[in-house]
């Protein structure tokens, strides 16, 4: 049963692609700043319309991002597409909305220990600097989202406690962000828990857009999807080619495919902006970049039935 309220466009799946921004920070060969906006222009064309494509974050711990300024001065100019940043702290946010960003994500990673790990900070100052940023953002007339990282389980301290995630969402609620995601930042929900986790924050979520963020560690994103969209959710991370993985998280791989969730959705008779044929031409062309094969199912076997 749904636990989230339809709508008139309950069809309608958001994609947001995280592929120039996720996707890319844990690839070992950093491409340049041209080839990076090509790569989003392709998504652009693709049909993506939500873009993560960039963070502002210390180039010294993640140099695939370094440089952050210079691409966001660069991007192509089009009403219809919203970027996305992710920042960690405060400087970070500056920049972002310096620059002139009108979406801008941050994380709260529900174990202390992932999170020193990670971000530098434990999860309460996190919390604290939501609380900060998001009147900021509102007045500025930023969207501002927040993603509970580590939701499900975190690399060194084991399984997370549903009710830690149902006491973080509840403090962001009362922060006022625009935006909930739950992040399985290692790939090691299932469906029956995804389930469970939605149902779980629905009393303190306070209607607040839920989004979800899979990584397919263990071959179980997919259906994590599914188990979400059963759930009423309709917003999800993809990335082109499923590339991804966070650097700071021990045997973490890529993002569940752009392609992979799109063909599911299409024969299931939902909606998406995006064009899967182009999704499948932009991941064997950054497969050529990245000089690696893309781990995304449905660009290697192919879209079916096949194209006359």
């Amino acid at each position: 049963m749904s636990t989230i309220t339809s709508s008139a466009n309950d069809n309608f799946v958001d994609l947001i692609e995280v592929g120039p921004r996720d996707g890319l920070q844990s690839q070992p060969k950093i491409l340049d700043t041209d080839t990076k906006l090509a790569f989003i222009d392709r998504l652009i064309g693709a049909g993506a319309r939500r873009i993560e494509v960039i963070s502002f974050v210390d180039p010294k711990r993640v140099p695939q991002m370094a440089d952050a300024d210079e691409l966001v001065r660069r991007l192509p100019s089009h009403p219809a597409v919203r970027y996305i940043a992710l920042v960690l702290n405060q400087r970070g946010f500056e920049r972002a909305a310096q620059a002139g960003l009108t979406e801008i994500h941050t994380a709260v990673v529900a174990s202390k220990t992932f999170s020193e790990r990670n971000q530098g900070v434990l999860p309460e100052a996190s919390m604290d600097l939501v609380a900060d940023l998001a009147p900021i953002a509102r007045g500025a007339g930023i969207k501002f989202g927040v993603t509970v990282s580590a939701a499900f389980g975190c690399p060194f301290e084991g399984r997370v406690a549903p009710s830690r995630v149902v006491e973080i969402v509840a403090r962001l609620a009362a922060a006022g962000v625009d935006e909930i995601a739950l992040a399985d930042t290692i790939g090691v929900a299932v469906p029956a828990q995804v389930q469970r986790l939605i149902e779980d924050i629905e009393h303190v979520r306070e209607r607040i857009p839920l989004r979800m963020h899979f990584h397919n560690t263990r071959n179980t994103a997919i259906a994590n999807v599914y188990a979400a969209l059963v759930a009423g959710v309709r917003a999800f991370d993809v990335s082109c080619g499923g590339v991804g993985g966070c650097p700071f998280a021990p045997g973490a791989t890529g993002n569940v495919g752009t392609e992979d969730v799109l063909y599911m959705l299409e024969n299931m008779g939902y909606h998406t902006d995006l064009s899967l044929p182009a999704i499948i031409a932009t991941t064997q062309w950054l497969g050529e970049q990245l000089a690696t094969q893309m781990p995304a199912a449905v660009s290697r076997a192919s879209a079916f039935p096949p194209a006359a």
